[in-house]
């Protein structure tokens, strides 16, 4: 345990002192406001639907920024060559992964809780219900979870951070899409491509409020595989070197 909060101290001090951690949460929060008020706050609409509204505009920016906030959490490493030095360190390579994943679910979800103003100000002029914000913001971190954890395999694969990042971006535009894909299908394969969506059929129902077991489950699901591909990768890469 102590190695993997080594090194999710280490990474998260480096989110905290390069510009990369401070350009991503300041765009995210940028982008969140002014579609707030562009496309939120500018219909009359329940206080509901306005916040369901907001979790969908938050979600499509906390995924972005995941891709973005886990490019260089391997990818670096191999292009600084410093990579070496952890393979010969008394560290596994699961340690590794963690500790790594960690520092950047920790800035994504203080990036994430950053948005709560936006929310409260629907109470200005509305009522809403603090088990929607509490469901919605759950959704936003587990959606978020699963995002860096594919960006973070994208990363374990790449030695550019530009290739991490297309790579994870590929990912995750490909599990976005399988909802689409299990609509212009028959079953049983519509049911499996549609379960498959990462977006439209799990993120939907915290949206709204609504929290069901096996859309939590899917999503620790997803942060779990690409977890332990990431580890697959890293090992493979020790042996190789």
């Amino acid at each position: 345990m102590r190695p993997i909060l080594l090194i999710a101290r280490r990474e998260l001090a480096a989110y905290l002192r390069s510009p990369l951690g401070w350009i991503v949460a300041a765009a995210v929060l940028l982008i969140d406001g002014l579609l707030f008020n562009s496309l939120v706050l500018s219909e009359t609409r329940k206080s509901a639907e306005v916040l369901s509204q907001f979790f969908y505009i938050s979600s499509g920016t906390t995924m972005i920024a995941a891709v973005f906030l886990s490019m260089r959490l391997i990818a670096e490493e191999r292009q600084t060559e410093t990579l070496t030095l952890l393979y010969s360190s008394p560290v596994r390579e699961h340690e590794i992964v963690i500790g790594k994943f960690l520092s950047a679910f920790v800035f994504l979800a203080l990036m994430t809780l950053a948005t709560i103003y936006m929310p409260l100000l629907i109470l200005v002029h509305g009522k809403i219900a603090a088990g929607q914000i509490a469901v919605g913001y759950l959704g936003l971190l587990l959606l978020g979870a699963a995002s860096l954890a594919i960006g973070l395999f994208g990363s374990s694969l790449a030695r550019s951070q530009v290739v991490a990042a297309v790579g994870g971006a590929g990912i995750l535009v490909g599990m976005l899409t399988t909802w689409f894909i299990g609509t212009k299908t028959d079953r049983p394969l519509n049911e499996i491509f549609t379960w498959l969506s990462l977006h439209n059929k799990h993120f939907q129902p915290f949206m709204k409020g609504l929290l069901n077991t096996q859309d939590v489950v899917f999503y620790l699901a997803v942060t779990y595989f690409f977890l332990f591909a990431s580890t697959r990768v890293l090992e493979s890469r020790r042996w190789s070197s």
